[in-house]
Protein backbone atom coordinates (compact mmCIF):
# COMPACT_ATOMS: atom_id res chain seq x y z
CA UNK A 1 0.00 0.00 0.00
CA UNK A 2 2.78 2.51 0.52
CA UNK A 3 4.41 1.99 -2.68
CA UNK A 4 1.11 2.32 -4.67
CA UNK A 5 0.33 5.53 -2.34
CA UNK A 6 4.15 7.02 -3.53
CA UNK A 7 3.62 5.96 -6.67
CA UNK A 8 0.25 8.00 -7.34
CA UNK A 9 1.94 10.57 -5.21
CA UNK A 10 4.66 10.63 -7.80
CA UNK A 11 2.77 10.96 -10.92
CA UNK A 12 1.35 14.77 -10.14
CA UNK A 13 4.91 15.46 -9.36
CA UNK A 14 6.16 14.35 -12.37
CA UNK A 15 2.90 15.65 -14.30
CA UNK A 16 3.76 19.05 -12.51
CA UNK A 17 7.23 19.15 -13.30
CA UNK A 18 6.74 18.41 -17.10
CA UNK A 19 4.10 21.47 -16.84
CA UNK A 20 6.63 23.97 -15.78
CA UNK A 21 9.18 22.65 -18.32
CA UNK A 22 7.13 23.31 -21.03
CA UNK A 23 6.87 26.89 -19.64
CA UNK A 24 10.42 27.50 -18.47
CA UNK A 25 12.13 26.52 -21.73
CA UNK A 26 10.55 29.37 -24.09
CA UNK A 27 10.83 31.59 -21.35
CA UNK A 28 14.39 30.49 -21.50
CA UNK A 29 15.08 31.11 -24.93
CA UNK A 30 12.94 34.08 -26.07
CA UNK A 31 13.46 35.75 -22.72
CA UNK A 32 16.69 37.85 -23.76
CA UNK A 33 15.64 38.41 -27.18
CA UNK A 34 11.97 39.60 -25.83
CA UNK A 35 13.81 41.98 -23.20
CA UNK A 36 15.76 43.11 -26.31
CA UNK A 37 13.02 44.40 -28.09
CA UNK A 38 11.10 45.29 -24.80
CA UNK A 39 14.04 47.86 -23.90
CA UNK A 40 14.95 48.77 -27.64
CA UNK A 41 11.53 48.93 -29.69
CA UNK A 42 8.74 48.87 -27.76
CA UNK A 43 9.18 50.83 -24.82
CA UNK A 44 10.62 53.88 -27.46
CA UNK A 45 8.04 53.46 -29.57
CA UNK A 46 5.52 53.89 -26.44
CA UNK A 47 7.57 56.97 -26.12
CA UNK A 48 7.09 58.42 -29.25
CA UNK A 49 3.00 57.52 -29.09
CA UNK A 50 3.56 59.82 -26.10
CA UNK A 51 4.89 62.54 -27.17
CA UNK A 52 2.71 62.69 -30.22
CA UNK A 53 -0.34 63.24 -28.69
CA UNK A 54 1.23 66.60 -26.72
CA UNK A 55 0.09 69.42 -29.37
CA UNK A 56 3.66 71.54 -30.12
CA UNK A 57 6.15 70.07 -27.91
CA UNK A 58 9.60 71.33 -28.19
CA UNK A 59 12.57 70.54 -26.24
CA UNK A 60 12.48 72.15 -22.27
CA UNK A 61 8.64 72.70 -22.70
CA UNK A 62 6.48 70.89 -19.95
CA UNK A 63 3.72 69.20 -21.20
CA UNK A 64 0.56 70.64 -21.05
CA UNK A 65 -1.82 68.28 -22.37
CA UNK A 66 -2.85 65.65 -24.62
CA UNK A 67 -4.85 65.78 -27.72
CA UNK A 68 -4.42 65.01 -31.71
CA UNK A 69 -3.51 68.80 -32.67
CA UNK A 70 -0.23 66.65 -34.01
CA UNK A 71 -2.30 64.48 -36.16
CA UNK A 72 -4.59 66.38 -37.53
CA UNK A 73 -1.55 69.08 -38.26
CA UNK A 74 -0.73 66.21 -41.02
CA UNK A 75 -3.62 66.64 -43.55
CA UNK A 76 -2.46 70.51 -44.27
CA UNK A 77 -1.54 70.35 -48.02
CA UNK A 78 2.03 70.84 -47.42
CA UNK A 79 2.63 68.06 -45.23
CA UNK A 80 0.92 65.91 -47.42
CA UNK A 81 2.35 66.43 -50.37
CA UNK A 82 5.39 65.67 -48.87
CA UNK A 83 4.01 62.11 -47.95
CA UNK A 84 2.76 61.60 -51.43
CA UNK A 85 6.08 62.56 -52.74
CA UNK A 86 7.36 59.56 -50.35
CA UNK A 87 4.72 57.12 -51.83
CA UNK A 88 5.63 58.04 -55.24
CA UNK A 89 9.44 57.55 -54.30
CA UNK A 90 9.24 54.30 -52.73
CA UNK A 91 6.33 53.08 -55.16
CA UNK A 92 8.50 53.75 -58.45
CA UNK A 93 11.70 52.41 -56.95
CA UNK A 94 10.33 48.99 -55.93
CA UNK A 95 8.68 49.24 -59.35
CA UNK A 96 11.82 49.83 -60.60
CA UNK A 97 13.95 47.07 -58.75
CA UNK A 98 11.03 44.66 -59.55
CA UNK A 99 11.14 45.36 -63.17
CA UNK A 100 14.90 44.69 -63.64
CA UNK A 101 15.33 42.31 -60.63
CA UNK A 102 13.05 39.38 -61.93
CA UNK A 103 15.01 38.99 -64.84
CA UNK A 104 18.53 38.81 -63.09
CA UNK A 105 16.99 36.71 -60.79
CA UNK A 106 15.97 34.39 -63.35
CA UNK A 107 18.27 34.06 -64.50
CA UNK A 108 20.95 33.48 -61.64
CA UNK A 109 18.23 30.90 -60.53
CA UNK A 110 17.54 29.04 -63.39
CA UNK A 111 19.85 29.63 -66.60
CA UNK A 112 23.17 30.55 -65.39
CA UNK A 113 25.81 27.72 -64.85
CA UNK A 114 25.53 25.70 -62.00
CA UNK A 115 29.44 26.03 -60.87
CA UNK A 116 29.12 29.82 -61.31
CA UNK A 117 26.26 30.92 -59.59
CA UNK A 118 27.27 31.71 -56.65
CA UNK A 119 29.88 33.30 -57.22
CA UNK A 120 27.95 35.23 -59.35
CA UNK A 121 25.63 35.80 -57.11
CA UNK A 122 28.13 36.97 -54.39
CA UNK A 123 28.85 39.40 -57.03
CA UNK A 124 25.97 41.01 -57.84
CA UNK A 125 25.10 41.59 -54.01
CA UNK A 126 28.87 42.74 -53.45
CA UNK A 127 27.90 46.46 -53.37
CA UNK A 128 25.90 45.69 -50.54
CA UNK A 129 29.45 45.30 -48.24
CA UNK A 130 29.68 49.00 -48.86
CA UNK A 131 28.25 51.98 -46.28
CA UNK A 132 25.15 53.27 -48.17
CA UNK A 133 26.20 56.63 -47.51
CA UNK A 134 29.46 56.02 -49.74
CA UNK A 135 27.48 54.44 -52.47
CA UNK A 136 24.91 57.35 -52.62
CA UNK A 137 27.87 59.61 -52.97
CA UNK A 138 29.65 58.03 -55.56
CA UNK A 139 26.25 58.62 -57.52
CA UNK A 140 26.67 62.47 -56.62
CA UNK A 141 30.03 62.20 -58.44
CA UNK A 142 28.15 60.33 -61.12
CA UNK A 143 25.37 62.56 -61.66
CA UNK A 144 26.52 66.08 -60.74
CA UNK A 145 27.36 68.36 -64.22
CA UNK A 146 30.81 67.83 -63.95
CA UNK A 147 30.05 64.42 -63.44
CA UNK A 148 31.12 61.52 -65.24
CA UNK A 149 27.88 60.72 -67.27
CA UNK A 150 28.03 64.24 -68.97
CA UNK A 151 31.16 64.34 -69.86
CA UNK A 152 30.82 60.77 -71.63
CA UNK A 153 27.64 62.68 -73.17
CA UNK A 154 29.81 65.52 -74.02
CA UNK A 155 32.26 62.91 -75.38
CA UNK A 156 30.11 61.64 -77.90
CA UNK A 157 28.28 65.08 -78.37
CA UNK A 158 25.13 64.31 -76.61
CA UNK A 159 23.49 67.38 -74.95
CA UNK A 160 24.14 66.93 -70.92
CA UNK A 161 21.56 65.94 -68.41
CA UNK A 162 21.17 68.19 -65.14
CA UNK A 163 20.19 65.06 -63.14
CA UNK A 164 21.35 66.14 -59.61
CA UNK A 165 18.83 67.45 -56.92
CA UNK A 166 15.74 66.18 -58.84
CA UNK A 167 13.17 63.26 -58.73
CA UNK A 168 15.49 61.38 -61.34
CA UNK A 169 18.32 61.11 -59.15
CA UNK A 170 16.57 59.82 -56.12
CA UNK A 171 14.73 57.29 -58.53
CA UNK A 172 18.33 56.32 -59.90
CA UNK A 173 20.01 56.30 -56.25
CA UNK A 174 17.24 54.36 -54.59
CA UNK A 175 16.69 51.79 -57.37
CA UNK A 176 20.37 51.20 -57.22
CA UNK A 177 20.29 50.92 -53.56
CA UNK A 178 18.00 48.42 -53.12
CA UNK A 179 17.95 46.45 -56.16
CA UNK A 180 20.28 43.65 -54.32
CA UNK A 181 17.56 43.48 -51.74
CA UNK A 182 15.24 42.43 -54.50
CA UNK A 183 17.27 40.43 -56.31
CA UNK A 184 18.31 37.61 -53.46
CA UNK A 185 14.59 37.54 -52.08
CA UNK A 186 13.76 36.57 -56.10
CA UNK A 187 16.40 34.60 -56.38
CA UNK A 188 15.35 32.42 -53.47
CA UNK A 189 12.17 32.13 -54.48
CA UNK A 190 12.60 31.57 -58.12
CA UNK A 191 15.35 28.59 -56.78
CA UNK A 192 12.60 26.76 -55.71
CA UNK A 193 10.54 26.47 -58.94
CA UNK A 194 9.49 23.19 -60.05
CA UNK A 195 10.50 23.02 -63.64
CA UNK A 196 8.22 19.82 -63.92
CA UNK A 197 5.59 22.21 -64.31
CA UNK A 198 6.79 24.24 -66.94
CA UNK A 199 7.55 21.23 -68.73
CA UNK A 200 4.18 19.98 -68.26
CA UNK A 201 2.77 23.25 -70.02
CA UNK A 202 4.67 23.04 -72.87
CA UNK A 203 3.96 19.46 -73.65
CA UNK A 204 -0.02 20.45 -73.45
CA UNK A 205 0.73 23.16 -76.12
CA UNK A 206 1.63 26.07 -73.83
CA UNK A 207 3.59 29.12 -75.10
CA UNK A 208 6.44 30.41 -73.06
CA UNK A 209 4.66 33.58 -72.37
CA UNK A 210 1.74 32.10 -71.07
CA UNK A 211 3.78 29.29 -68.79
CA UNK A 212 5.35 32.01 -67.52
CA UNK A 213 2.27 33.72 -66.43
CA UNK A 214 0.17 30.94 -65.48
CA UNK A 215 3.00 28.85 -63.74
CA UNK A 216 6.37 30.99 -62.74
CA UNK A 217 4.27 33.73 -61.74
CA UNK A 218 2.18 32.07 -59.77
CA UNK A 219 4.55 29.64 -58.27
CA UNK A 220 6.73 33.05 -57.15
CA UNK A 221 3.82 35.27 -56.19
CA UNK A 222 5.34 34.74 -52.05
CA UNK A 223 8.55 36.18 -53.41
CA UNK A 224 7.23 39.17 -55.33
CA UNK A 225 5.56 40.18 -52.47
CA UNK A 226 8.15 39.65 -49.89
CA UNK A 227 10.74 41.72 -52.06
CA UNK A 228 8.15 44.34 -52.93
CA UNK A 229 7.12 44.68 -49.24
CA UNK A 230 11.08 44.89 -48.36
CA UNK A 231 12.03 47.22 -50.58
CA UNK A 232 8.94 49.77 -50.27
CA UNK A 233 9.01 49.96 -46.82
CA UNK A 234 12.74 50.75 -46.90
CA UNK A 235 12.51 53.06 -49.32
CA UNK A 236 9.63 54.89 -47.63
CA UNK A 237 11.61 55.72 -44.83
CA UNK A 238 15.11 56.19 -46.71
CA UNK A 239 16.43 59.17 -45.44
CA UNK A 240 20.20 59.51 -46.99
CA UNK A 241 19.47 58.99 -51.51
CA UNK A 242 17.05 61.70 -51.20
CA UNK A 243 18.86 64.45 -48.70
CA UNK A 244 22.14 63.47 -51.09
CA UNK A 245 20.52 63.43 -54.51
CA UNK A 246 17.56 65.09 -54.30
CA UNK A 247 17.80 68.25 -53.06
CA UNK A 248 15.87 71.01 -51.20
CA UNK A 249 12.69 69.90 -53.82
CA UNK A 250 12.37 66.54 -52.85
CA UNK A 251 11.09 66.87 -49.27
CA UNK A 252 10.48 63.16 -47.43
CA UNK A 253 8.85 62.57 -44.57
CA UNK A 254 12.24 60.94 -43.43
CA UNK A 255 13.52 64.29 -44.03
CA UNK A 256 10.29 65.95 -42.56
CA UNK A 257 10.96 64.02 -39.57
CA UNK A 258 14.60 65.22 -39.28
CA UNK A 259 14.30 68.50 -39.55
CA UNK A 260 11.41 68.40 -36.81
CA UNK A 261 13.85 66.57 -34.50
CA UNK A 262 17.07 68.17 -35.12
CA UNK A 263 16.62 71.02 -37.31
CA UNK A 264 15.26 74.33 -37.50
CA UNK A 265 11.46 73.65 -36.49
CA UNK A 266 12.33 71.57 -33.05
CA UNK A 267 8.91 70.34 -33.12
CA UNK A 268 8.88 67.01 -31.76
CA UNK A 269 4.91 66.21 -31.13
CA UNK A 270 4.43 66.89 -34.77
CA UNK A 271 7.74 65.10 -35.29
CA UNK A 272 6.55 61.85 -33.16
CA UNK A 273 3.55 62.20 -34.99
CA UNK A 274 4.69 61.48 -38.50
CA UNK A 275 6.49 58.81 -36.86
CA UNK A 276 3.83 57.15 -35.53
CA UNK A 277 2.33 57.39 -38.82
CA UNK A 278 5.21 55.94 -40.56
CA UNK A 279 5.35 52.95 -38.26
CA UNK A 280 1.75 52.53 -38.56
CA UNK A 281 2.28 51.92 -42.43
CA UNK A 282 5.44 49.62 -42.05
CA UNK A 283 3.23 47.72 -39.32
CA UNK A 284 0.43 47.66 -41.65
CA UNK A 285 1.95 46.68 -44.97
CA UNK A 286 4.02 43.36 -42.80
CA UNK A 287 0.58 42.14 -41.34
CA UNK A 288 -0.54 42.14 -44.57
CA UNK A 289 2.19 40.04 -45.66
CA UNK A 290 2.28 37.31 -42.92
CA UNK A 291 -1.35 37.20 -43.42
CA UNK A 292 -1.20 36.83 -47.45
CA UNK A 293 2.34 36.08 -48.05
CA UNK A 294 2.77 32.53 -47.33
CA UNK A 295 -0.87 31.45 -49.04
CA UNK A 296 -0.05 28.86 -52.02
CA UNK A 297 -1.30 30.26 -55.19
CA UNK A 298 -4.64 27.95 -56.47
CA UNK A 299 -3.33 24.57 -57.69
CA UNK A 300 0.05 24.96 -56.41
CA UNK A 301 1.73 22.48 -52.80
Amino acid sequence: MSMLSAKRFRQPLLSWRRRLTKLVEPVALLGPAGLWLLLLMVLPTLLILELSLVPGLRPGQPVEGYGLGNYLQIFQPTYLKVLWRSFTFALGATSICLLFGFPVAYWLALMAPRRWRNLLLVGFILPLWTSSLLRTYAWTTLLRPSGLINLVLSTLGLPTQDLMNTPWAVYIGMSYSFLPYMVLILYASLEKLDLRLLEAAADLGARPQTAFWRVTIPQTLPGIAAGTLLVFVTSLGDFIVPTLLGGPSSMTVSRLIYNQFLGVSRNWGFGSALSMLLILAVSLAIALLLKYGDRNPDGFS
